[in-house]
């Protein structure tokens, strides 16, 4: 073999890899934030790869997605949300709530963003406005801090002699003093007396409901939270084990075992979120993409457990229930 003949064809060898990962970078990057686990997400992980397809994308094939969880520690997700940014995504899914579309925000001011949140995406400084978010963010708005009322009104009407209520919230969460002002003000309407209970970790929830005979709680709503979403086996567990109606904002937690769930549907919002992430990636603008809001709720009922807990389901709920569980 001539010198030139052997120069180029070793010449050939060493940049081919370097031609591969070149094809590998020019495939779009989506940046998936999220504050809890997998095993939390395997419900919405699938809606949220439909929606991508819907747009053309399919992981793997056309896209690639860089998972990053925070494992329930929301102190890690501005770490995380750095990360990404340093692996120059193209663009950014924050599925955190409030506390992940705040770190994705302070991570960068030029990456797309879409995210989840329960709260006022507006008055948060996310977005300028939900119909023209105007920077580098949009998403989904959950109303999950407007429906605490709801929930308030619901539990009343499967405990309707009760007159006193506790709030289950996560300090750790950046919407929690919103949800704790808003079911005050539902609580005063309602005329029952209101307690508070503050838990972000496990040990925090085991205490939590130890308190609840010595409020003397009736009711109990547990706020909209990831970390929650997680531990959902162990609050349905305690709320069985103290006798206390429960309500709670996922579909899951009925499905588990909890007397009650009303909420947004979580599969919906994923799927939109996904087809966001999808038209952005197809070169549409962040600004131009209004914030979204739920389009259809899931209201579940467990009747096993309302006969445990000696409850009647009125049948205006049961009309309404989008599931009943025998």
């Amino acid at each position: 073999m001539r010198r030139r003949e052997l120069l180029l064809l070793v010449g050939g060898a060493m940049t081919a890899p370097h031609a591969l990962r070149a094809e590998q970078k020019a495939m779009p990057v989506i940046g998936y934030l999220g504050s809890a686990t997998p095993a939390a997400n395997t419900r919405l992980l699938p809606p949220f790869h439909q929606g991508l397809g819907e747009t053309g994308f399919v992981e793997g094939r056309n896209v690639v997605i860089e998972y990053r969880w925070a494992e329930d520690r929301y102190d890690r997700l501005p770490g995380l949300a750095a990360d990404l940014v340093g692996h120059k995504v193209d663009v950014i899914v924050s599925t955190g709530g409030i506390t992940g579309a705040l770190a994705a925000r302070e991570a960068s001011s030029e990456i797309p963003i879409v995210f989840i949140t329960g709260d006022d995406p507006v008055d948060r400084g996310l977005v300028t406005s939900l119909a023209r978010p105007g920077g580098n963010l949009t998403g989904v708005s959950f109303l999950t801090i407007e429906l605490t009322p709801k929930r308030l009104e619901l539990i009343l009407d499967l405990a309707p002699h009760a007159k006193v209520i506790c709030l289950l919230v996560n300090p750790k969460n950046a919407g929690a003093e919103r949800v704790v002002r808003e079911m005050a003000n539902a609580a005063r309407t309602k005329r029952v007396q209101l307690h508070f209970l503050k838990a972000g970790t496990e040990s925090e929830i085991d205490a939590a409901f130890a308190s609840l005979a010595q409020l003397q709680t009736e009711g109990l709503v547990v706020a909209s939270d990831p970390y929650f979403a997680s531990r959902r086996d162990q609050l349905v567990t305690l709320a069985t084990r103290r006798g206390v109606p429960a309500i709670y904002e996922r579909q899951e937690f009925a499905a588990a075992g909890g007397l009650i769930s009303y909420g947004p549907s979580f599969p919906d919002t994923w799927h939109k979120v996904g087809i966001y992430a999808g038209k952005i990636l197809k070169g549409e603008k962040p600004a131009d993409l209004p914030v979204q809001q739920p389009t259809s709720f899931e209201l579940v009922v467990n009747l096993k457990t309302a006969r445990a807990l000696g409850l009647t389901v009125p049948p205006s709920i049961l009309a309404r229930a989008d599931e009943v569980i025998e």
